[in-house]
């Protein structure tokens, strides 16, 4: 099935980077350009120029990828999306420019227009969850808005192979999918994050591990009140 390509731009006060994102025939294009139309020179951010996040809009399916660099601000990546409304999370650190990430709207083939979006989530109760047969569980000392929140993350004995220069990688986004917060780990051989969220309420927060080469997603809907 073919897809016409729609661009959707990213909008924040904050950026000094304007972000396009487009899908067709399974590849997704991401163009940089700065405020004057000149293409940004990017930093590496735990061993990548880019980590593209897409999120759809249900919060539902999660997928983290590493787009391929062209010339001219253009970047692409091979990745199949079904018809659906996509939250899509262009994660980059340019040199000598602000950038805050921010979501943009994707949407795909024949999916209603979307709206806005607003998840009723629900919490988990369970904080083990088990993917691919191995288990971990999710501990965090407060979940006060405002406050330090250091998240633990217990393997259960099974050691993570470093991925991307650490043992996970964790981003969390509020249900409607607005605020995006991607947390790096304590340290590189550690699987405790420090992340502070300024508003209550829920979020969905994604967990990467990577055993026996293989890298598992693991999520966990949490409160902060």
């Amino acid at each position: 099935m073919d897809h016409h390509t729609e661009h959707h731009h990213a909008v924040t006060g904050e950026s000094e980077l304007t972000t396009s994102v487009s899908y067709e025939d399974g590849v997704i294009t991401i163009e940089l350009k700065d405020n004057e139309g000149n293409v940004p020179e990017l930093g590496i951010s735990h061993e990548k120029e880019m980590h593209l996040i897409i999120i759809r809009a249900d919060l539902q399916e999660y997928y983290h990828g590493h787009p391929e660099k062209h010339g001219g601000g253009i970047y692409t990546l091979r990745k199949e999306l079904s018809d659906n409304e996509y939250k899509v999370f262009v994660d980059i650190a340019p040199k000598n420019l602000s950038y805050a990430v921010s979501p943009i709207n994707l949407h795909v083939g024949h999916a209603h227009q979307l709206g806005h979006t607003s998840n009723d989530l629900a919490v988990d109760q369970e904080r083990t969850q088990t993917v691919d047969g191995r288990s971990v569980e999710i501990n965090a000392t407060t979940f006060e808005a405002g406050q330090v929140i250091i998240l633990q993350f217990d393997t259960k004995g099974e050691v993570p192979e470093p991925y991307l220069g650490a043992l996970d990688h964790v981003v969390i986004l509020d249900e409607n999918a607005e605020k995006f917060i991607h947390v790096h780990p304590a340290s590189d051989n550690e699987t405790q994050f420090d992340a502070v969220i300024t508003e209550a309420g829920k979020y969905k927060l994604w967990a990467e591990f990577q055993f026996n080469g293989k890298v598992s997603v693991y999520s966990y809907v949490i409160e902060v009140k």
